[in-house]
């Protein structure tokens, strides 16, 4: 074979494999983008009551810690994040006795989450748009109970963390609000979210 020859087979081999590079590189890229989210910081859920006789219930407010995620800041933004639905718990109220406060707790594990059938809630970003200077739009899919919906979100950034605040509906995730009292005291459908999202620099 020619030196020609040799020469041009090797343009031919580098001009094939530049592609591949060139996702290689981008990948690699993306992934040392990626930060570990604190897992110590923590998803409030906010559970209200309605019904004729709500003002005799009480409001519950719901610590969800985050055990594992990470979020992508770069040119590619990208966020996703587990809880384990098992170790949601329910945040002392001074109004509810002892025995009541865990009962409550036993009853959002077992009747309204049924956690030890579906251990896990996820999140898992499918795009993410900056809207201004610490303003991000997320839009994702949230999976609670067993059921995936499409969820969307307003961000704010500051000082390396994330807030936002959404409702969702529990029937949304084929959850029944549980009622007391033949219905007249019951929860309603409505839960309020609270994220604080931060990214570890390591």
């Amino acid at each position: 074979m020619s030196h020609s020859s040799i020469g041009a087979a090797f343009s031919r081999l580098i001009a094939s494999l530049t592609p591949v590079f060139l996702v290689v590189t981008s990948l690699t890229r993306l992934a040392a983008a990626d930060r570990p989210i604190d897992i110590q910081r923590t998803i409030t859920l906010h559970v209200g009551k309605a019904g004729l006789f709500s003002a005799a219930g009480h409001d519950h407010w719901v610590n969800a810690l985050i055990s594992s995620g990470t979020l992508n800041d770069s040119d590619i933004p990208q966020v996703e994040f587990r809880v384990d639905a098992r170790k949601l718990e329910v945040m002392p109220d001074p109004k509810v006795d002892a025995k009541t406060q865990a009962e409550i707790q036993k009853n959002m594990q077992q009747m309204t989450l049924k956690s030890a059938q579906y251990p896990e809630i996820t999140f898992r970003s499918t795009r993410v748009d900056r809207q201004a200077e610490g303003q991000w739009k997320v839009e994702g899919l949230l999976t609670v109970h067993g059921v995936t919906k499409p969820i969307v979100v307003n961000a704010q950034a500051s000082d390396g963390i994330y807030v936002s605040h959404v409702v969702r509906k529990q029937s949304d995730f084929a959850i029944k609000p549980n009622t007391v009292g033949g219905g007249l005291i019951k929860v309603k459908n409505e839960v309020e979210i609270d994220f604080r999202i931060f990214a570890r620099s390591e």
